[in-house]
């Protein structure tokens, strides 16, 4: 496949799944907020809203503006700059799947990214799974969208596939 068509990809990924964290986290805001926790499926998944100032599992929310400036600003803008200009220079021997895997990495840094700039470093998230005391920490879809990218990268790496498709 051309490294064009790849890059479209990436991009076309991207906007979609930037824009499809933008109204979750806004429909969070706008029904969440200030409500009572939302539970579904005998307590499996719920809805929660909370702002988080740290990175995950608010790791980090307490420290030092200045540090947290660095470390939940710079640095992220540094590292998506990066991703995006390996992602374009090597479009021509990446494989689609890596292409969607790094396009979805990208956009959930870029997601809540957005929201550190926008929203005084306050990242909305509203999404909790689990059973009893097991449960994930509260997350939102840019979360998600990079999980999954991080988790079809380690399967290629894993099963030795990374040059398919």
């Amino acid at each position: 496949m051309k490294s064009r068509v790849k890059i479209f990809l990436f991009l076309v990924v991207t906007f979609s799944a930037v824009g499809c964290d933008r109204v979750t986290k806004n429909l969070a805001k706008e029904h969440l907020a200030f409500q009572e926790p939302k539970s579904y499926f005998d307590d499996f998944f719920r809805l929660e809203y909370a702002e988080n100032t740290g990175a995950a599992m608010s790791f980090g929310a307490h420290w030092p503006d200045a540090t947290r400036f660095w470390l939940f600003l710079i640095l992220p803008v540094m590292t998506l700059l990066l991703l995006l200009a390996y992602s374009i220079l090597n479009a021509t021997r990446l494989s689609r799947i890596q292409m969607l895997a790094l396009a979805l990495i990208f956009s959930g840094g870029l997601g809540n990214l957005t929201d550190r700039f926008l929203y005084d470093s306050r990242v909305p998230d509203f999404m909790i799974l689990g059973s009893g005391n097991l449960r994930t920490g509260i997350f939102n879809v840019a979360d998600v969208w990079i999980t999954a990218g991080v988790l079809v990268l380690s399967a290629l790496a894993l099963l030795g596939k990374s040059r398919a498709g």
